[in-house]
């Protein structure tokens, strides 16, 4: 599948300030110690929805807010440090839980949008506020305890850390005789909230690292330290996990003669998590551990004077090199390296070859940060170990499809340290060769593991490699592997499976033509593999590769890449999509690239793996077909080598039952391939069972399979007169199972019958039986009916140069008959409404040939009978019928091919205005009136209902129209139901109550669905939902005024018989509840109240109990909401709400009565 690259919006600036700032400042405003009314409550969630929201869209540009944060989180902070007075000062005060945690989650929402960092430095950080907040994160009974008020915990821990970091003494807050309180008091909140999974944990373990990271708490540090080892012995992961945040913390921000104290402890703490099975199975654990031992490494070895080659550009001088002092290299000897940095570093690379990326990448960062405070020969050691990872699991000779699953890890691991050794310059010119090398196989890193691959991660990290040599290298170095590096990125960016893997390499590519200047034709390669060409693989493949491979320094490249990796590759549409790349570049020269390839791909034709058979077939197909499309007598030579390939493979693998994949690649390589010269040498052929393949391919029971064994006959009928073959298949395969009804159907469409006759009134007879209704040889299976459906406009495009020799206006009346019947087929199966299938299938077929006949009109004598105007609308009729129905899919296909026909223009015949779709003015003002229109798809029902009610004003469309747009009222679906129903509403509340002149009238409406109700009443699914339709009017109170009509009374009355006719027999639930609410609601029209009041008690007393309960629910709702004209009497009430209605007893029935005898009363009087 295609990816579609959906792009983030991106803003100039913050323009949603003004908007935000009103929000909060609503949220603000609010007195947190009072409970907030039903109206406040929802105004103060929609405030805080809106803030969310726009954190949500600023989300990637958060960057655009800082020039506002200070204003914009310091009165929030503010607001809570208030808050927090006042609960300390007045204890017993209660505040709103909902209020104060709309408080916390708006602060929690600028630390997550723009880091914790970053807000804390907007807190209250005063002296005083130490003891303010330290005494209300301890509140006994305070809102901290609750436990949904996370985000209060975590934000007053944050608050405390920055408190902590200020230089003042904290004994200044302790009693005279507790020497020590306060600071026990902060180290105990940190310690409590260690052992909680999530923020909470974070903010403790900030907490305690500035707390130790104090002067004063030197004796506190050395007492968790010991503690730690402790915990850490006791195997508690979720309370390590927070220990260990707490540690890296500190290691990270402490002072270096403070910490290197305790360095012993910190690699005993590194051993005991290594053997601890329980903390080392933890990614978290292992995570920490690997920031923990790479932090104290860097404090042991002090920062030097950067030996960085990263690399800059100006206008004046070219590429110079970022370098300090140029005795830097000779004040290496002088730097003492430690013993423990060789432990630390021989754990840091068995955690780069971790299983989890997280662990691999903190190790990456760790090894190169360290190596850059190493001296230059002990770095290009580290360099050398990590080139070795690669080296693990390969086998000399061996390609990077032969390495085990296991070494995705340590691939990715090694390549990550490779990444960031370069993002500092830590590169030396004499192992870039190797490395590069190392890259090379990196890059095409796909390990086939089951039904899927490994090793993007690989290719990703290769990428990001090659990314940071850009910016660190010089070009001198560089410029012996350019050429190379150039292809190898074209190639990925091109042909990987990944679209994040191809964006990779053309941004690493793009970087070295920026900065390099070496790649050939890099500006031009750029612009062609941008970051938008290669994000859509399709276009990656079929478009960018050849721009590109018309450079002659990639070419060569691109196609070997093609066939040794991509048409060899696991999945089956890289392996196509691949096929159509090779085409394309062998077209921009043929002559020379055709049967260069095509010999290559014949080694192929041998393997025994299946995936490198079908790869090699397809390319060849599609070398056969480029072939083909030149059409010289050179390219029908080379045609014939191609097809000769055929032979090499073994015909067991092609007609093996599971090897469907290879049987329609060798069908399509015949059906781009064969010739005349083969056909005529039968037995003598150079692929002697060519025909028993395709006969194989059409028996087979895939589809794909058959379409491509149906592509192979159809080469054939061009060449031979197929006949014989079409006789003998119309006999085997009509009255066969399923498949061969579809291979059927696929194979007769795609005969060419302008070459050769094959039977053609054979073949139309054959697809009319199968689709008939009412004959014998009409197919069971939805599948092949669809399939003869389809066929039938393929073949009569085929011979419409010559309609009238091959096609009586009798027959072609009959081909469109036969669709025009399929318009019919509404079958339902498990899968649900699978006639759409064959309706889809007819509307097209019928749009097909209008076209094709009006284009070929002038050469047909008796056009009138061929497409007789009056049919011509009945079907534009009935496909206007589809366009208004309840599915969507339907309706977007009828809505498509309308609007094809509307633009179409009129046949070339005399009278052709006779052809001109009804109401077309009126159509062009409702779906063409502007470019919105055209686009806008038809199953879109709040676009599409609107209009199209106005169409029932074109008499000659008006009932079948009226008829899908009754079932679109009556479908489930909502988004079909609502527009559907309030549209028709609309309308009818528009129209004049009787006929005036030419327009439609409520009248005429009501005769037309009375008229179509009573032309099905068999049909629950017909009937249904005009009575639906029916009830929608009622309630509306549109056809209460027909009363006043002449006719009206009548029509009515006609209605009420609709409903209950026969409904004590009725087993159909949904259609006696639909007639129960007719006549209910027919009880507030007064010409029939009194007949609805006398046919109520057919409901109250119906034998199902369901109908009883709901038809006495109804009525009770319906006299209590509707203005009756007479006061309804209590009797009434009282009778349908004390009888109970789903029992059995004679209660029921006088109840009944003496309610209907009631509901009579008023309009006796």
């Amino acid at each position: 599948m295609d990816e579609d690259s959906q792009e983030t919006r991106l803003f100039a600036a913050f323009e949603r300030h003004d908007e935000f700032v009103a929000a909060q400042n609503t949220l603000l405003a609010v007195d947190l110690f009072a409970e907030p009314s039903r109206g406040e409550e929802d105004m103060e969630l929609d405030c805080s929805r809106k803030l969310i929201m726009i954190f949500g869209e600023y989300q990637e540009q958060s960057y655009l807010l800082d020039p506002y944060l200070e204003s914009l989180v310091s009165p929030v902070a503010e607001c809570l440090r208030k808050y927090a007075m006042t609960c300390v000062n007045a204890r017993g005060a209660q505040s709103s839980p909902s209020r104060v945690e709309r408080l916390a989650d708006l602060l929690h929402n600028y630390i997550k949008f723009r880091g914790y960092k970053t807000i804390t430095r907007f807190f209250p950080h005063e002296v005083s506020d130490l003891s303010i907040a330290l005494d209300f994160i301890r509140l006994p009974s305070g809102p901290v305890k609750d436990p949904s008020q996370w985000g209060l915990r975590y934000a007053v821990l944050l608050w405390l850390s920055l408190i902590c970091r200020i230089p003042f003494d904290l004994q200044k807050f302790d009693d005279v005789s507790r020497s020590g309180e306060t600071a026990n008091a902060i180290e105990l909140v940190g310690k409590d909230r260690l052992n909680m999974a999530g923020l909470e944990r974070e903010g403790a373990a900030t907490l305690l690292a500035r707390f130790y990271a104090r002067k004063d708490t030197k004796q506190q540090l050395f007492s968790f330290v010991e503690w730690s080892i402790t915990v850490f012995r006791s195997s508690d992961v979720i309370l390590s996990i927070g220990v260990l945040q707490v540690l890296c913390e500190l290691v990270k921000s402490g002072s270096s003669e403070q910490l290197q104290a305790f360095t012993q402890q910190f690699l005993e703490i590194a051993d005991t998590l290594e053997q601890s099975t329980t903390l080392a199975s933890n990614t978290l654990v292992r995570k920490y551990r690997t920031k923990l031992l790479s932090r104290v490494a860097l404090r042991l070895m002090p920062p030097i004077v950067s030996r960085s080659k990263l690399t800059f550009r100006s206008l004046d001088s070219g590429i110079k090199n970022e370098t300090g002092d140029g005795n830097v290299d000779d004040d290496d000897e002088d730097i003492d390296v430690p013993e423990e940095i060789d432990t630390i570093l021989e754990a840091l690379f068995k955690s780069l070859q971790d299983k989890d990326t997280v662990v691999r990448w903190s190790a990456a960062k760790g090894i190169a940060r360290l190596s850059e405070r190493l001296p230059s020969d002990f770095s290009s050691q580290v360099l050398e170990t990590i080139l070795g990872l690669f080296s693990i699991h390969s086998v000399a000779g061996a390609s990077v499809y032969d390495t085990p699953a296991i070494a995705e890890a340590t691939w990715h691991g090694a390549s990550l340290a490779s990444a960031e050794m370069a993002r500092r310059g830590l590169i030396q010119t004499s192992a870039l060769g190797s490395l590069l090398g190392w890259l090379s196989k990196a890059l095409y890193f796909d390990i086939r593991k089951g039904a899927h691959s490994i090793g993007s991660n690989v290719r990703d990290a290769a990428a990001y490699v090659i990314w940071a040599l850009a910016r660190a290298q010089d070009p001198e170095s560089f410029s012996p592997y350019a050429r190379e590096l150039a292809q190898w990125l074209i190639s990925v960016a091109l042909f990987d499976r990944e679209i994040h893997i191809r964006r990779a390499a053309s941004a690493a590519f793009q970087e070295h033509v920026g900065r390099m200047a070496l790649f050939p034709h890099g500006i031009d390669v750029l612009r062609k593999t941008d970051f938008y060409a290669v994000s859509v693989r399709r276009n990656a493949f079929t478009v960018a590769a050849p721009q590109v491979a018309e450079h002659l320094e990639y070419r060569s490249y691109l196609i070997d890449h093609i066939i040794s990796i991509t048409l060899r590759h696991w999945d089956v549409a890289m392996r196509e999509l691949g096929a159509q790349a090779l085409r394309r570049i062998c077209e921009l020269d043929l002559r020379t690239l055709g049967l260069e390839c095509a010999s290559k791909m014949a080694g192929f034709l041998h393997s025994v793996d299946v995936s490198d058979v079908h790869g090699a077939l397809a390319a060849l197909t599609g070398i056969s077909e480029a072939y083909r499309a030149q059409g010289s007598e050179e390219s029908a030579s080379n045609r014939q080598k191609i097809f000769a390939l055929i032979a090499i493979v073994s015909q067991d693998a092609v007609m093996a039952p599971r090897n469907g994949l290879v049987l329609a690649a060798v069908c399509d390589l015949i059906a781009s391939s064969l010739t005349l010269q083969e056909v005529e040498l039968q037995e003598k052929s150079s692929v002697p069972h060519w025909k028993t393949i395709v006969d194989q391919g059409l028996r087979h029971r895939t589809s794909s399979v058959q379409q491509a064994a149906a592509a192979a006959m159809a080469t054939t009928s061009s060449l031979i007169d197929c006949s014989l073959d079409v006789h003998r298949l119309i006999n085997d395969f009509r009255r066969g199972p399923q498949s061969l009804q579809q291979s059927l159907g696929y194979t007769l469409g795609v005969l060419n019958y302008n070459a050769h006759p094959h039977g053609f009134s054979e073949v139309v007879k054959c697809l009319l039986d199968s689709v008939d209704p009412n004959s014998s040889g009409r197919m069971s299976s939805i599948e092949a009916r669809r399939i003869c459906f389809q066929a039938l406009p393929k073949i009569i495009a085929n011979v419409l140069p010559c309609l009238t020799e091959y096609l009586t206006a009798e027959s072609m009346c009959g081909v469109l008959d036969a669709l025009d019947s399929g318009l019919d087929d509404y079958t339902m199966d498990e899968r649900g409404d699978v006639g759409s299938w064959v309706r889809m299938a007819c509307i097209q077929g019928l749009a097909s040939i209008f076209e094709d006949l009006f284009r070929v009109s002038g050469s047909i004598p008796e056009f009138a009978s061929y497409l007789p105007a009056q049919r011509y609308h009945s079907v534009i009729a009935r496909i206007l019928r589809q366009g208004v129905e309840r599915l969507d899919n339907v309706r977007q296909i009828a809505g498509h091919c309308l609007l094809r026909l509307f633009r179409i223009p009129l046949p070339s015949v005399p009278h052709q205005e006779e052809w001109r779709i009804k109401g077309s003015q009126l159509m062009m003002k409702l779906f063409l009136n502007d470019a919105s229109d055209a686009i806008t798809s038809w199953s879109v029902g709040e676009w599409l209902f609107p209009k199209a009610v106005e169409l029932l004003r074109v008499q000659e469309y008006r009932r079948s129209l009226l008829t899908g747009l009754i079932h679109s009222v009556g479908t489930r679906t909502g988004s079909t139901h609502r527009p559907a129903s309030s549209s028709l509403v609309s309308f009818a509340q528009g129209l004049p109550l009787s006929a005036g002149g030419s327009g439609y009238s409520l009248s005429e409406m009501c005769d037309d669905l009375i008229e179509c109700a009573q032309g099905t009443t068999t049909s629950n699914a017909v009937v249904v939902p005009i009575l639906q339709t029916f009830n929608m009017l009622l309630e509306a109170d549109v056809l209460s005024h027909l009363s006043s009509v002449d006719s009206g009374p009548s029509k009515l009355e006609k209605i009420l018989n609709i409903a209950t006719r026969n409904v004590l027999r009725l087993k159909n639930v949904q259609r006696v509840q639909e007639s129960m609410k007719i006549v209910v609601n027919l009880l507030v029209v007064s010409s029939v109240s009194k007949s609805s009041s006398e046919r109520i008690i057919d409901f109250l007393s119906h034998p199902y109990p369901k109908i009883r309960t709901s038809t006495a629910e109804y009525l009770y709702m319906f006299t209590q909401s509707r203005d009756l004209g007479w006061e309804a009497d209590e009797a009434v009430e009282e009778l349908l709400l004390e009888t109970e209605w789903s029992s059995e007893s004679m209660q029921v029935k006088v109840a009944a009565t003496r309610i209907s005898e009631l509901l009579s009363c008023p309009i006796t009087e």
